[in-house]
């Protein structure tokens, strides 16, 4: 049994800062991906951003220069800073990592709960 557990959502002005965090906790052997996306309310859930094991990260357009990705392999959790948070940030976030529990197993992607982030004006 594989958890992804998020942390650190809440409600803050707008030009404010939030901190999510993410633990993937049970059988896993390996992490490649692990990454935040968000889905506003009457929206598709987006990508925000992603980072590989070596690193790597991707951020969505929206978010550039704004949000911070970090990993740290040997506790498989995933963070994400949100600084100079806008209305239109408000979403519920969502933990993703793509993570493989058996050496014979396909790796897959497993999903957060999802934490709400609100922005206000």
């Amino acid at each position: 049994q594989v958890q992804l557990v998020e942390s650190g959502g809440g409600w803050v002005q707008a030009g404010g800062s939030l901190r999510l965090s993410c633990a993937a906790s049970g059988v896993i052997v390996s992490i490649n991906v692990m990454g935040w996306y968000r889905q506003a309310p009457g929206k598709q859930r987006e990508l925000v951003a992603t980072i590989t094991s070596g690193s790597s990260t991707n951020y969505a357009d929206s978010v550039k220069g704004r949000f911070t990705i970090s990993r740290d392999n040997a506790k498989n959790t995933v963070d994400l800073q949100m600084n100079s948070l806008k209305p239109e940030d408000t979403a519920v976030y969502y933990c993703i990592a793509n993570l493989r529990r058996y050496y014979w197993e396909r790796s897959s992607d497993y999903w957060g709960q999802g934490t709400q982030v609100t922005v206000s004006s």
